[in-house]
């Protein structure tokens, strides 16, 4: 009985939703690449995000909404409506011959867009995909994105590389590279806006009275920073400070926001900016500038998103949801040693030679790429990461980093915006929710019937849960979610987590509701909770195909 309570509960809220919609909206999600979870304005930062702060207010900020903590396991998460195990990238895009590590989408799995597909819609992509194992131009292209249900593909196959010069540019199923794309050719090439103008020119070449629905995956500001000095001047000086002011700065403001709670504390910071000599203060605080340029560029494009919306007349049906593909990454790329040698006989590139590299050894006009300690990132000759300091200030206040299950490696900003289907204006929801809901929402809002089988291919049940009813109102439903990526792993049921830092480490617990920072480990208090949660992650494991693990001998 409590069942069917709940069930028809659901239904009346999810009708509340749908009063201001006249028919199938468009659906647009746009999702940022190794950004933590205060690197918004309208979450705490400083950062100027303009675009994304009138989304916000006028529309909905979620505050416990979740990513899987890695670049491809959450694109096919989000994709599929599955775990990523489930999906097949329990790791990353190489093949470890077990089930849940296949490095490739399954074909047990659909896209959103192979979804919506018989709902009328068609489907585009500008941006990461990172979901396949084969990257080059030959060989099987199964799973590119026009094989799995787009009508139309500019961007990256794999996850990471120059923005001046991207690895495995694709238009289409055809590699290309910045010098002979026939169809693009700006002044300066820069990955960022590549993306932003794809999306417009796709919202613009819509001809049809179909709806759409437009994924676009950025790859800012996943290291290299690389950013347009335009950009990158209006950040001058703004962290000559330091990490600790920037951070005790973002800190208020997110309790002003109410998108932390003020008894929630600081963790611990992994270094003193006092303690630099000011040498490396300026070169740090050069990375963050850029870093900070390279979103505020992506802030740009979005607001050329939705003014493309406004002058096709999408906007008002349009549902807009953005979020992180993980947190702030802690990876020192390019920071330890100067891979600058002096290269003998480098010559520039030739128009048609594509870059075959994620670290290229030299730029496009024939400049060493140079990495290591004091080279000032941003132009196309440097590969640097922005540094653990930096991405512990974007993780404010939480602990840990990409690839990790903590909350500073999962916790994403979700803004959801659309005029005709969601009243609330600058509302927060606090409901706990996964990127397996995004299948779940699409489906609702499409009205297309999730399949049961593709061809030869029995369809997987998708895991999520629809955002629908809480564009009315905020709810709390019961629901566990799971987490694992390379032994680091977590399970939350309720306000509870147990989580580890891996497989041979001590599984840790907290109660979120009063601590998520996670500095609190109540393990040894209450194990009891310990020894129930640890059973139910580890049957979800089996299920979710997480074991058997790479290894195993299963």
């Amino acid at each position: 009985m409590t069942v069917l309570i709940r069930f028809l509960a659901s239904l009346l809220l999810a009708q509340a939703s749908f009063v201001h919609a006249e028919s199938q909206p468009n659906i647009v999600i746009i999702m940022s690449d190794d950004m933590g979870y205060s690197d918004l304005g309208c979450y705490g930062s400083e950062i100027e995000t303009p675009q994304l702060d009138r989304l916000a207010a006028n529309g909905l900020r979620y505050t416990q909404f979740y990513n899987t903590a890695r670049c491809c396991p959450t694109r096919a998460s989000l994709l599929t409506g599955l775990y990523a195990h489930q999906a097949g990238i329990g790791h990353m895009t190489s093949d470890a011959g077990k089930p849940g590590y296949r490095g490739d989408l399954s074909r047990n799995a659909v896209t959103i867009a192979e979804a919506l597909k018989p709902a009328g819609y068609r489907s585009y992509m500008s941006g990461k995909w990172h979901v396949a194992n084969n990257l080059g131009p030959d060989g099987d292209k199964t799973n590119w994105p026009l094989q799995r249900g787009f009508d139309r593909f500019y961007g990256t196959i794999i996850g990471a590389g120059s923005f001046y010069d991207p690895w495995t540019l694709t238009q289409g199923n055809q590699a290309i590279t910045p010098e002979n794309d026939p169809e693009y050719q700006p002044e300066i090439f820069y990955y960022t806006h590549a993306i932003s103008d794809h999306a417009v020119r796709y919202i613009k070449e819509h001809d049809s009275d179909d709806p759409f629905f437009l994924y676009v995956a950025y790859t800012a500001p996943h290291w290299p920073m690389h950013a347009l000095e335009e950009d990158i001047k209006k950040y001058k000086g703004r962290y000559d400070a330091g990490y600790e002011v920037i951070r005790e700065a973002r800190y208020r403001k997110m309790t002003d926001l109410g998108v932390i709670y003020k008894d929630w504390p600081l963790s611990p910071a992994p270094a003193k900016w006092s303690e630099l000599p000011e040498e490396d203060q300026a070169w740090e605080a050069r990375c963050m500038e850029v870093y900070a340029a390279m979103i505020d560029s992506m802030d740009q494009g979005i607001g050329q998103i939705v003014q493309a919306l406004k002058d096709h007349g999408e906007f008002e049906n349009t549902l807009i949801l953005y979020l992180h593909d993980n947190g702030g990454c802690h990876e020192a790329m390019g920071r330890r040693r100067n891979r600058n040698k002096g290269v003998a006989g480098i010559v520039p590139m030739g128009k048609d030679e594509l870059q075959t590299s994620m670290i290229p050894e030299r730029s496009r006009d024939g400049r060493p790429v140079r990495t290591g300690h004091g080279v000032m990132p941003g132009p196309a000759d440097t590969y640097i990461a922005y540094g653990k300091s930096w991405a512990n200030v974007s993780n404010t206040p939480f602990r840990e980093y990409k690839s990790r299950n903590h909350e500073g490696g999962i916790a994403t900003p979700l803004i959801a915006h659309w005029p005709e289907g969601i009243t609330a204006r600058n509302e927060l929801r606090h409901r706990p929710g996964h990127l397996i809901d995004l299948m779940a929402t699409c489906l609702e809002l499409s009205g297309a019937e999730y399949p049961e089988t593709v061809g030869s291919h029995r369809i997987q049940p998708y895991e999520g849960l629809s955002l629908v009813p809480s564009f009315t109102k905020d709810e709390n439903p019961e629901r566990v979610l799971l987490f694992e990526h390379f032994s680091k792993a977590a399970i939350r049921k309720d306000e509870w987590k147990l989580v580890r830092l891996g497989g041979k480490k001590d599984w840790e617990l907290y109660n979120l509701k009063k601590d998520r920072s996670e500095l609190n480990d109540l393990a040894k208090d209450y194990p009891e909770q310990v020894k129930e949660l640890e059973a139910l992650w580890s049957w979800h494991a089996w299920r979710t195909r997480i074991y058997p693990k790479p290894g195993d001998g299963e």
